[in-house]
Order: C-alpha cells, then sequence, then structure tokens
C-alpha cells in the first residue's frame, strides 16, 4: 500500500470512534501543557528572583561578617567602611548598614510597634539604587554630628501621616523624637525585606541611642554595601576589599572572618536552589506523559481487538503485515501528535494566562515547545508500537473467522 493510502486509512479508523480517540489524548495533552506550564513556572521564579536580588542595586558587592566563624559578627566595623571608601579603587559608592532591635515609633497620635530602624551612611541611595520620593537623605555632616533626623519608607509615612506631607514633621522611634527631612519612593518587597516599612536613621545616631549595650564601645556594623564604577571592575574591587579588610583584621586572606559576594553570587545560589525544583517539576510532567503514552498503548489494544475482522479483510485484499504495522502505528503517531498540538496551545495559553491574572510570574522556556511535541512525538511511537505489531502478527484466516 501506498504511504499516502496508509495514512488515509489510519486517519479513518481514529474518525470513526471519535469520543475514544479524544480521550486517548487527554493524557498526552496533559503531558504536554504540564511540560510547559511547569518549565514556565520555574523559569518564572527564578526570574523573579533575579529581578528582586537586581532590585538591590547595580554592581553591588556585599560584605558581611563570615557566619560559622568565631567572634566574626563583632569584627566588621563602621571603619573598616570608612577604610574601604578611602582606599578601594573602583568604588563610586559605600554604605554601612546597622540595625538595632526593633523599636516602637510613634507620630499623630499613632503608635507602631516592632518597626524596623536601619542606620545607614549618606551613600545608602546611591549604593542601593533607592530614590528619595519627597525632601532628601541626610547628609555625611548631619551624619557624622548625630543629627535628630528621619527618613521614612513610603508605607510608613503613609501609615502615620496619609496624604499629608510629612516633611519637618516630628516622629518619635523609641525614646527618640526625630525631625522628618525625606521620605523613600515606594519599593515594595525585595528579598522578603519590607522595605517600605523601615526607618532610616543616621548610622551614628542608632550607635549612640539604640545599639550603644549591643556594641560595648566600638562601632561594629553588620553590612558594607560598595557601589564599583562597571561590572568589569568588581573582581578588582573584591580583591582589593579581601586585602584591605584581611590586613585590617589580622587574619590570612585566604581564610577571612569576613564574606564578599555579589548580586550574581546570590543569584547563582538561589539558581540552585530552584534548580531541584524544576527537577521535580519535570519529573511530574514527565510522569503525566508516562500515563498518557500507557493510554494509547491500552486503546490501540483494544483497538486491535475489536479490528481485528477488518485486519484479516484486509490482509486477504493484498495488504502486506507491514502495512498493518504501519497503519496502528500511524494512528498511534496520529493520535499523540495531536494531543501534543493542543497540549502546546494549552501549555503556552495556561502560562500567559497565569501571568497575565498575577497567580504566579511566568516565563515561557522556548526549547520547552520542541521538547515537549518531541517528547509527545516519541510516546506515540514507542506505546504505539507493540499494538501495531500485535496487529501485524494476526493470521488472516484465522481473523476472519472471528465473530
Amino acid at each position: 500500500m501506498k504511504a499516502k493510502k496508509i495514512l488515509r486509512v489510519a486517519w479513518e479508523g481514529l474518525t470513526l470512534n471519535k469520543v475514544r480517540s479524544f480521550l486517548t489524548t487527554l493524557g498526552v495533552i496533559i503531558g504536554v501543557a504540564s511540560v510547559i506550564v511547569m518549565l514556565a513556572v520555574s523559569s518564572g521564579a527564578e526570574a523573579a528572583i533575579a529581578e528582586q536580588i537586581n532590585a538591590l542595586g547595580a554592581n553591588l558587592i556585599i560584605v558581611t561578617p563570615k557566619r560559622g566563624t568565631p567572634g566574626a559578627a563583632k569584627t566588621l566595623l563602621f571603619e573598616d567602611a570608612e577604610a574601604i571608601g578611602e582606599q578601594i579603587v573602583g568604588i563610586t559608592d559605600i554604605s554601612a548598614e546597622q540595625a538595632p532591635p526593633a523599636q516602637t515609633v510613634k507620630a499623630e497620635g499613632l503608635t507602631l510597634d516592632a518597626i524596623a530602624v536601619i542606620g545607614t551612611t549618606a551613600g545608602f541611595p546611591d549604593v542601593r539604587d533607592y530614590a528619595v520620593a519627597s525632601g532628601r537623605y541626610f547628609n555625611e555632616v548631619e551624619d557624622g554630628r548625630k543629627a535628630k533626623v528621619a527618613v521614612l519608607g513610603a508605607g510608613i509615612a503613609t501609615d502615620f501621616f496619609g496624604t499629608t506631607d510629612p516633611i519637618g514633621q516630628t516622629i518619635t522611634v523609641g525614646s527618640t523624637k526625630l525631625t522628618i527631612i525625606g521620605v523613600m519612593e515606594e519599593k515594595g518587597m525585595v528579598a522578603d525585606t519590607d522595605y517600605d516599612g523601615r526607618v532610616y536613621l543616621p548610622i551614628n545616631l542608632v550607635f549612640q541611642k539604640y545599639i550603644t549595650t549591643m556594641n560595648f564601645g566600638t562601632d561594629r556594623v553588620r553590612t558594607i554595601y560598595v557601589k564599583a564604577e562597571s561590572q568589569e571592575q568588581i573582581d578588582s574591587v573584591i580583591t582589593q576589599i579581601t586585602v584591605l579588610l584581611a590586613e585590617r583584621h589580622d587574619v590570612d586572606a585566604s581564610a577571612p572572618d569576613f564574606a564578599i559576594q555579589t548580586q550574581q553570587d546570590i543569584i547563582a545560589t538561589q539558581e540552585a536552589t530552584t534548580a531541584a525544583f524544576r527537577d521535580l517539576l519535570a519529573w511530574v510532567a514527565g510522569i503525566s506523559l508516562l500515563v498518557g503514552g500507557i493510554g494509547i498503548m491500552n486503546i490501540m489494544l483494544v483497538s486491535v481487538t475489536e479490528r481485528t475482522r477488518e485486519i484479516g479483510l484486509r490482509q486477504a485484499l493484498g495488504a502486506r503485515p507491514s502495512d498493518v504495522l504501519l497503519q496502528f502505528l500511524l494512528e498511534a503517531v496520529i493520535l499523540s501528535l495531536v494531543g501534543g498540538l493542543v497540549g502546546v496551545a494549552m501549555g503556552v495559553g495556561g502560562s500567559y494566562l497565569f501571568d497575565a491574572l498575577g497567580t504566579m510570574q511566568t516565563r515561557i522556556v522556548p526549547a520547552s515547545i520542541p521538547l515537549a511535541f518531541g517528547a509527545a512525538a516519541i510516546v506515540g511511537i514507542f506505546f504505539g508500537y507493540y499494538p501495531a505489531a500485535q496487529a501485524a502478527k494476526l493470521d488472516p484466516i484465522v481473523a476472519l473467522r472471528r465473530e
């Protein structure tokens, strides 16, 4: 039989029972759609993490005490930040940060408990690419003389003052009354931190008023942020900082009591975490395709049994066993390919729908479409071959005698 005729016969065989053919493709449809959607969800999660980390600031280098090192939490000092700013070449801005325990904040007759208070230096907005929406940020002179000024996150400003301009108003943080000189632009949640719910103070004021008992007379900081001039300068800046701090802390540069990270380091760590999640989703989608393939095999075996006389008649009229095998194999492949096409459409559409509805961020992986469609074709061939081979083995005389 000619290939074109075999294809037509295979198509006619499927259209004889449209409902059963459709139900058979459901497993493949679900499997293919699952592959595309789940990879899109995984890719979207990775993209969201990268966006959040990049929102910390451009060309950012983060210096922190090294976890697990005895006494490390006490060794990163404000003087270290000053030394980095004075001696390191290839940086544009630097900022140190310290946070006392959460404070009670009062203003306009309203009291809010457990508010995050962050002590920073004047370079914080530039280093972190975090603009002031109204008013201004405190300067180096105000920081140096421990001026009683505050800059509010957008959310805190709204909570206390609503639509009223808070610039020039007073706010009490703990037991200290401060003058509001600025409000930061709305930033929202970044890496599980609510930047809009913070109060920013000069770091030297924080040392004096809020964490003196924690420091025992020294100016320890929890983080130093350094902004490199460009991506190309980052490695050089990291090397310089490592040598400088190792010398200041009197430790071996190969075993420092501090840690230095870049945004790419953090992204790589997060991607390693999400890789396991992505692999799990891929396995779930693969199982869906496997179930779909088993469904095709099952239906094709039933079809062979039901059409035994038809097979015998075709062979009696001159169809070769290879023609019968190809006919039933084509039926299985057509089922899987149709299911694959519908699955691709549903997967792409579902991914866009989830993203549009804000249910979750998704990003379609272009390679997932041919991957899923190719997997559907392989499923059709693999699970369709056995029923097709069984049909080809039928003895035409025995087949014609069956009721």
